[in-house]
């Protein structure tokens, strides 16, 4: 029998897991991680939160020490770039000039930011923030009284404007859709957050979108649609991701709104896989197929992923969950609220900063977003993990035991 060797591409939360997750499955074959940055996987949420603030270094924030990796005989080949998956041949050539054999290969190649096409976009301070190689730069222009401006109002647009916020820096969001968050949540929350965040002294504006970036002096000015012209020391933009999906195209895979894979993480191709930000996947819970960019399906998708390679198949059949952390705010989410058209709210909204917000479709419960409510998160995850239902006229009332409003 050949000798069986498997080469993961990338080296995030995906690949760290799928390596770990082989050689506890038994894989005895060479375990290849190729990633194009300097450091070893580590934690991507805390680049916007703790290690921007500070309160964390980078080797606090690795996935892995870098002797687990050589204890369980994992190469890892760093600052490396895989440039052609040649599929005939069974092998990948990266930039150094090497080419690999696989048996086995695992797409791993996350995302990347979606930049802003506007004048002035890459001038100096202004900034991107995916990699930990990005804070860094971020780092150097922050202090305190400084002007920030931050254009995107999703989660790492706020979640970077309460680490500024906690650093001194005077921070103003620009949100060119009508309200913060729209894209991934509904309007009680987006209401929520912007109350919070202008209570922590953010400038949050709505409808309101950078035209062009210009350099004034040492500052910059944001010059918007609406003929606003905001000053700042520095810009950070947060408008999205895009999947790396070009080798997998270029490899002639199906590659949609992401790489296609079934429920085994296997693309079009039976020998090569793919897990976590880059995929296209069915979810049988939901029973529809999506791309999600979290860190709960990363790690599992690359569990899936190794478990097949082992011999032991198991498909994907994860509840999609995710949280983000802003001020002394936890926000869980459990389950996927899209399609909702009922919400019911435990707790109070207007005021203080603890609630859940439960999401159904016709009376069906599908997701929960709890604010410093780890109970009411809990309890609506393992729910929609079990598939049970939820009791919308009872759940409002918070005299009434959740355990109770199970139907």
């Amino acid at each position: 029998m050949a000798e069986q060797n498997c080469i993961i591409i990338g080296a995030s939360h995906a690949a760290s897991q799928c390596a770990m997750s082989l050689r506890q499955g038994g894989y005895e074959g060479s375990v290849t991680v190729i990633g194009d940055e300097a450091e070893l996987p580590y934690h991507r949420p805390p680049l916007s939160k703790d290690f921007l603030s500070g309160q964390k270094d980078l080797e606090a924030i690795l996935l892995r020490p870098a002797a687990l990796y050589a204890d369980n005989n994992i190469e890892m080949k760093l600052s490396t770039r895989v440039s052609k998956i040649d599929r005939d041949a069974k092998t990948v050539t990266t930039d150094k000039g090497e080419t690999l054999a696989y048996n086995k290969l695992v797409l791993c190649t996350g995302a990347r930011v979606r930049k802003l096409p506007v004048p002035g976009a890459d001038l100096p301070n202004v900034f991107y923030l995916r990699d930990s190689a990005d804070v860094m730069k971020i780092k150097g222009a922050v202090g305190p009284g400084k002007r920030a401006v931050i254009i995107g109002g999703g989660y790492i647009g706020l979640e970077t404007a309460a680490s500024l916020r906690k650093l001194g820096v005077e921070v103003t969001v620009l949100e060119a859709m009508e309200r913060i968050l729209q894209r991934v949540t509904g309007p009680i929350m987006s209401d929520f957050y912007r109350r919070v965040h202008s209570e922590e002294g953010v400038n949050v504006l709505e409808t309101v979108g950078a035209s062009e970036l210009a350099q004034d002096g040492d500052a910059l000015n944001v010059l918007t649609g609406c003929g606003k012209n905001i000053p700042a020391d520095f810009v950070i933009i947060g408008i999205g991701v895009i999947p790396n999906t070009e080798l997998a195209s270029e490899a002639g895979l199906d590659v949609g709104n992401g790489v296609n894979v079934n429920e085994f993480c296997q693309t079009s191709d039976p020998d090569i896989y793919a897990a976590g930000d880059v995929t296209f996947h069915h979810n049988p819970i939901y029973d529809m197929s999506l791309r999600l960019e979290s860190v709960p399906n990363a790690t599992e998708q690359a569990k899936t992923v190794a478990a097949h390679i082992n011999g032991t198949p198991k498909p994907y059949n994860s509840l999609p969950w995710f949280w983000s952390d802003q001020y002394d705010l936890k926000l869980q989410i459990a389950g996927l609220s899209i399609g909702f058209d009922d919400i019911v709210i435990r707790g109070t909204v207007e005021s203080g900063r603890s609630f859940a917000a439960f999401y159904f479709k016709g009376n069906k419960f599908i997701a929960v977003d709890a604010i410093n409510s780890p109970r009411e998160f809990a309890m609506g995850r393992m729910l929609l993990g079990q598939g049970k239902n939820l009791d919308k006229s009872l759940v409002g009332d918070e005299d009434v035991d959740l355990k109770t409003c199970v139907i």
